[in-house]
């Protein structure tokens, strides 16, 4: 209904370019760009779940203002500017007049969401809201979008991840069930990449095991939006894409926790999905994610099989770093296999490959993936070749490398390190990585790390008399596992 909409202060017109951000970026990529933007928010207690599409959203003019968390980031890192100076139009003047009234009120689009058109509930998306994903703001009052009803909150050293996704046509309360379904819009659309991206962020920190049982919500209600249709075929392409994405983010957890076969099954999904949309991106990283699965599942050949096809969908992608990254799934195949040979030549492609450097065309998903990852996977290769010299080498520059944002890494690298350097015949130094392994246990909650280490305390237990191989064991011992 007209009645229902606020006018807006600003007449609709085409956005512009930001092109003071984009110079502050420099050679920069975006995920690099967006990297460094998560860093500086950690380094003033903040959190965002900054990447490079929020990067092209800004520098692309589609979001005139930041929120208040970004703002503050944004002075941290260029301190002596205004978010004038940054590009950034003034708050006041994107808001309207509300904003003088009281300037934390977050600015209404819709008096009634149900009654929205498709489009309508994204009216005010020039100013960046706040995000209801973000613990350090209040939402009380924010018209969320019908796709996101709760959001994903850390507290403690271990993850408490809730995330519900709740579209209409799914029953949240007694006022949702008589609502009538509606198409899905732009902002649902929007809703749906950000939970991918909180997921992905909250899972770099703390690991997958926390998060796995509450991301079945998620996923289920976006492929009910995919069912409720939209008039755009732009927001449809985005839904498709969003709902393999995060297909593949619930496969991932579901992989790192030792879920295989239902990791197996939602990548999958995310294949189907790829396919019927003909997104070669989504495909190649539903094949790279299958690849390693296989791997970790013991099926090295099926390992092979499947990077080799994601290399072949990856190709119009145009990303080399992609292409880096499934050459080392073929490594890991080939190590599985034995085969020292193909390991090796798919380890100098994947070198060769990231030496060329990021680019716009690398997909967002991939920011974790930078010379610790390139590190890390080939200590794997090597660890499973039985080179443990090699390997523990590999694992040490992994961990000294790792971006501190990326927790659950760094305790990855680590274990593996503990593991080489215990079965290469080095049990003291063995038993201190395992203790800093043990420490950023109490923050990350993974399966597979917990695996490793017990692997590692096995190995250890003939060398109890070494330096510090009995405290590690006892800690070890005592120290809770995952149910």
């Amino acid at each position: 209904m007209a009645s229902s909409l606020v006018t807006s202060s600003q007449p609709n017109r085409p956005p512009r370019p930001n092109l003071a951000f984009r110079r502050l970026r420099g050679q920069r990529s975006p995920a690099e760009f967006a990297a460094a933007i998560r860093r500086a928010a950690l380094e003033i207690g903040e959190q965002v779940s900054c990447d490079a599409r929020y990067i092209g959203r800004v520098e692309a003019g589609e979001i005139r203002c930041p929120n208040y968390a970004y703002e503050r980031v944004f002075l941290h890192m260029f301190p002596g500017r205004t978010l004038t100076d940054l590009g950034f139009a003034p708050r006041s003047a994107v808001r309207g007049r509300r904003a003088r009234d009281t300037e934390d009120a977050p600015p209404t689009c819709t008096a009634d969401p149900a009654n929205a058109t498709s489009e309508s509930s994204g009216a005010c998306e020039p100013y960046e809201t706040q995000n209801p994903y973000d613990p350090y703001h209040p939402h009380d009052t924010y018209e969320e979008s019908d796709v996101l009803r709760r959001a994903f909150m850390t507290g403690g050293g271990a993850t408490v991840a809730a995330a519900s996704l709740g579209p209409v046509g799914l029953a949240l309360d007694a006022a949702a069930a008589q609502r009538p379904v509606r198409r899905a819009g732009a902002s649902d659309a929007g809703a749906l990449e950000e939970a991918v991206r909180r997921i992905r962020l909250l899972d770099d920190r703390h690991g997958a095991d926390g998060l796995y049982r509450r991301a079945a919500a998620p996923l289920r209600a976006a492929y009910t939006l995919l069912d409720a249709g939209t008039t755009r075929q732009t927001t449809a392409d985005r839904l498709y894409s969003g709902a393999g994405e995060l297909a593949i983010s619930v496969g991932w957890l579901a992989h790192d926790s030792g879920r295989f076969d239902d990791a197996r099954s939602h990548y999958a999904e995310a294949l189907a999905t790829a396919r019927m949309t003909d997104d070669p991106g989504l495909e190649a990283h539903a094949f790279c994610n299958t690849a390693f699965l296989a791997r970790d599942a013991g099926r090295p050949r099926e390992a092979v099989r499947a990077a080799q096809a994601a290399q072949r969908v990856a190709r119009p992608v145009g990303s080399a770093r992609l292409m880096s990254l499934i050459a080392l799934r073929e490594a890991g195949g080939w190590a599985g296999l034995a085969d020292r040979v193909g390991c090796e030549q798919a380890l100098a492609r994947a070198q060769a490959l990231f030496d060329r450097g990021p680019s716009d065309d690398d997909p967002e998903w991939m920011s974790f993936y930078g010379e610790a990852e390139l590190e890390g996977l080939e200590a794997q290769c090597w660890s499973t070749l039985g080179d443990w010299p090699r390997a523990a080498r590999h694992a040490r520059r992994a961990a000294e490398l790792q971006d501190p944002h990326f927790t659950r890494n760094i305790a990855l690298y680590t274990a593996e390190l503990a593991d080489d350097l215990a079965r290469g015949g080095r049990p003291d130094e063995a038993a201190v990585a395992g203790m800093r392994v043990l420490d950023l246990l109490e923050e990350v909650q993974s399966s597979r790390i917990q695996t490793m280490l017990a692997a590692t305390a096995r190995v250890l237990s003939p060398h109890r008399r070494a330096s510090g191989v009995s405290a590690f064991l006892e800690r070890h011992a005592s120290s809770p596992r995952m149910v």
